[in-house]
This record gives structure tokens, sequence and C-alpha cells, in this order.
């Protein structure tokens, strides 16, 4: 139960159904006293992120922290098993990521991989797992989902996110399907703008709600919306802050029946215009939960939220049933977190971590490549001859849903010959006669710096990867690993061995 001082419906911060709608994020690899406070007095919950990790030991401890303070703390991570990895971003992710595992098309194989996350999650001590994503990517230029999906193809992406879901809470830790009603369809990214999705009203609903649909099915815990424009459902409001969508869609004609989860009011999407207090009302008021906040929040942005809410309710702008409906909610949800994570344990003689070993071989992994027919003869010519490899590496600016970590054939300990970025050349003269040149690089047909490197090394007649989400029908893809965890760079550095 939680400590004395808490007092359900108050108002101001201590005891608020306001502050029982809030999960903050926070800096340092230890629990902060303001955080300490504010979950004391009955906030919902904290979203980590990769600065909160530092050892899986540092991060029990400071999961446990948490639970001190508040024993139905909602604690949450972003660990989509693949290239976005909040437990394994120093070192990058020993899963393949949902492209691969859409390509494998192997159901089963599906589910024992959300499960070993759910086992990994639970051991830290983290309730609730802002995975799987469920979007339909159909854009080849999407900048943001890409190889996070499962595929392109809604019937696809609903069995497999249905089978990552099931396995992932019969592990004991709760899912999130995301980001409602789909950001697959779009060139743009809701961190840094507001995207929009112009499909009609017939696509939306045979495409981009069919896995939500079957996320639902499978009994999904939660579902995070998007900060995305779709005019054939709401002309007017982006999703996290449309009634119609999350209320009369999402609730109404889907039957979800659990908690409805911002995705992080601090991108620009939300926030830009508006900022974050004002986000939070709107939030609210058109059926959202539990609200993620960001990264590094602070005491003083949880007191001007909570003070935003309160002031909003008390004006009839936003109703304070609707404050309490949610944080209703969310305590139900953890109640029900407190009660699943106990089956597992009890299921499993305890809760076991990464030193299960992985799920999958990099043999396996490796059949979800793509490999054209004339870099398949330079590999194996390669391997008759023993001609040594130039690695050549494309670095581009990180995606900020994956963050700064180690990706691709480099995590797993290929050293790069050569590095090139959007400022950089490359001289051809600098390749060693006879080697097998190897560009590496990531949604090379999105970058036009990346295929003028490509394209200056025609002469060298390169084997070119991208361990993206690749436009196979632009010539920058010669092998394509549909993801760039640590785990698929171990196996497509077999390739080459």
């Amino acid at each position: 139960m939680l400590t004395q001082d808490f007092r359900p419906g108050g108002t101001g911060g201590e005891g608020s159904h306001a502050l029982a709608t809030l999960m903050p994020g926070f800096e340092g690899t230890a629990l902060p006293a303001w955080v300490e406070r504010r979950l004391r007095d009955g906030m919902a919950g904290v979203c980590l992120f990769a600065t909160n990790v530092e050892s899986p030991e540092q991060l029990r401890a400071l999961t446990s922290a948490i639970r001190a303070a508040n024993p139905r703390a909602v604690i949450s991570v972003d660990e989509e098993g693949g290239d976005v990895s909040r437990l394994h971003q120093r070192t990058g992710s020993p899963f393949p990521g949902n492209a691969v595992l859409g390509r494998l098309d192997d159901e089963a194989l599906t589910h024992r991989v959300g499960e070993q996350v759910g086992r990994e999650l639970l051991a830290a001590g983290v309730t609730l797992n802002l995975a799987p994503d469920v979007d339909i990517n159909s854009n080849v230029r999407n900048p943001v989902i890409g190889v996070r999906s499962f595929g392109a193809e809604a019937s696809l992406v609903s069995r497999h996110g249905a089978a990552w879901t099931r396995g992932l809470q019969e592990a004991g830790v709760a899912a999130c399907a995301k980001h409602f009603p789909g950001h697959g369809d779009t060139s743009k990214d809701s961190h840094v703008s507001l995207p929009s999705v112009d499909a009609t009203l017939d696509t939306l609903r045979a495409r981009e709600l069919a896995p939500f649909a079957a996320a639902i099915d499978a009994g999904v815990q939660t579902i995070m919306t998007s900060h995305i424009l779709v005019p054939a459902l709401d002309p007017d409001s982006p999703a996290t802050f449309s009634r119609h969508i999350l209320t009369g869609v999402l609730r109404g004609e889907m039957g979800f029946d659990g908690v409805i989860v911002t995705d992080a009011l601090d991108m620009v999407g939300a926030s830009g215009e508006i900022g974050i207090p004002a986000a939070a009302v709107r939030a609210l008021g058109a059926g959202c939960d539990l609200l993620c906040l960001g990264t590094a929040n602070t005491d003083d942005q949880i007191e001007d939220i909570v003070r935003t809410i309160d002031v909003a309710v008390a004006a009839g702008d936003l109703t304070a049933e609707r404050v309490e409906d949610a944080s209703n909610r969310i305590s139900a949800l953890a109640v029900s977190l407190t009660a699943q994570a106990a089956d597992a344990r009890a299921a499993t003689g305890g809760p076991a971590g990464s030193s299960d070993g992985p799920v999958l071989d990099r043999a396996t992994v490796g059949r979800a490549f793509h490999v054209s027919e004339s870099a398949a003869a330079r590999i194996e010519s390669r391997r008759a001859e023993r001609t040594p490899v130039h690695w050549i590496r494309l670095e581009s600016a990180a995606n900020i849903a994956v963050g700064d970590s180690p990706w691709g054939v480099f995590a797993a300990g290929v050293t790069a010959d050569v590095m090139v970025g959007p400022d950089g050349g490359i001289a051809l003269d600098a390749v060693p006669h006879g080697a097998l040149v190897v560009v590496v690089g990531k949604n090379n047909h999105r970058h036009p710096w990346a295929q003028q490197v490509i394209d200056a090394l025609r002469p060298l007649d390169p084997v070119v990867v991208d361990m993206g989400w690749p436009d196979l029908d632009e010539p920058y893809a010669d092998v394509a690993t549909f993801g760039a965890s640590r785990l698929v760079g171990e196996a497509l550095a077999e390739v080459f061995a």
C-alpha cells in the first residue's frame, strides 16, 4: 500500500489525481530526491531511458528504490527488442528487431522473443514495456519507424504484433501497442514535427487500425498514442489530443478498456506550440490516461503540469471525472502488474535474465537478409580467394527514437577502415588494391550524401549494405539486413567471414 500521507483526490501536488496520471523521465542512475518525493505523494510512475541504465545490478537497485517510494508505481521503458533498446543501448541489442521477425514470419519465434524480452525486464524490475511497435511501415521513406515495424502488410504486422504481445505479457510485463492510430505511412518524425497520414477512412480501417485490433484481441494492457494528424478521422487535432480518435474510435468502436498512454509530451508533435502543461490537459481531455512526459523532466515541470491540470478542472475546461477516471485506470493497471509479475515469478521459480542466451542464432537471422545475386557472387568469390574486406562505415545522425548506440556489424566487433559522415568524402586510392569493398549504412536511400559516397565507389565494385529499411528499387542495398541490432550485426559479419 502507499505511504500514509497519500490522499487520493486531493488538489495541487500531493495525493492529487493530476499527479497520479504523470510518468516523467529523469537524469542519472540513482533515484533523485524530487522523484522519490513525488512518488511518495502518489505520482503514477517513471519512464526509464538509457541514461538511467548502467548495469543490471544498478538497474535493479533503481527500480527497487522506485517501488520503495511507491509500491504501485508504473516503471516503464522502451525495450523493443532490436534497434530501440534501453537495457542494451550501451552495447547494442542481442535481439533481432521486428522487421527481421516479420521477414522470418515465424509467429512462435516472435512469441519467444517477446517472452525473453519480458523476462529480462521482469528481472530488472520493470513493469511496463512501451512495445511492441505495431505500425505498418507502408512508406519506405519513413524516418522514424522503419525496422521497428514487423512489415508493410496489415496481416503480417497484426499476427506478429499479437504474438509478441502475448509473449511479453506471459512473462509478467505489460505490453503497450504503439503508435495509435498508426505512424507507418508518414515521411516526417513526430519528435521534430507534426506528421500527417492522409489515407482514406477505408484504408485506415483495413491497414493502420488492424494491428491494434489484433493486439486488443491478444489482451494488450496499454496502447500508446501518436502525435500525428489523421484527417480522415479528425482533421483538426493530432491523435493524442483527439477525443474522436481515442474515446470514439479506440474506446467506442474498438472496445479497448485498458490504459491509454501518450507518446512523450515533450515531442514537437505534441507540445511544440503549446508547451507540455497545456499538452497534458488536452491529452487528458481527449481520453489519455498515463502521460509520458519525456526524458529529462524536473520537479518544477511536474509542479507546473499539476497546477495547469487543476486550473483547467476549476475552470471547467477539463472535468474532474475524466482526471479521476484516468487515475483509477492507472491504479487498476498497477494492481494487475503486481499480480502478474508475482505469477510469472512463481511459474518460473524466479525471473530469468539475459543469461538464458539468445532466442535465435545468427544463421536464422541471416535468412531474413536480402542479398542480390551479384552481391552473393562477389561474397562467394571473396571467400574462395580469401580476399580481404575493406569496411566503409556511413555514419548518419542517430534516429531520435534509437538514440546514440553501437549498431550493426560495428557493434559486433568489426572495425571500420574508413568512416564517412554527411560532410565527408572518400578517396578511391586509399582503398587497398584487390580488397572487397563493403559499404555499410542505414537507410541509404534517404541520405543523398550517402548515395554520393556509394556512387563515387562504383569503380571499385563495392557491396553496399543497408542495415535500415531499404528501398530495394534503388541501387543502394545489395545486401539489406532490415535491422542494425548487435545480433543482426553478428549475423552480417558471418556473411563475410
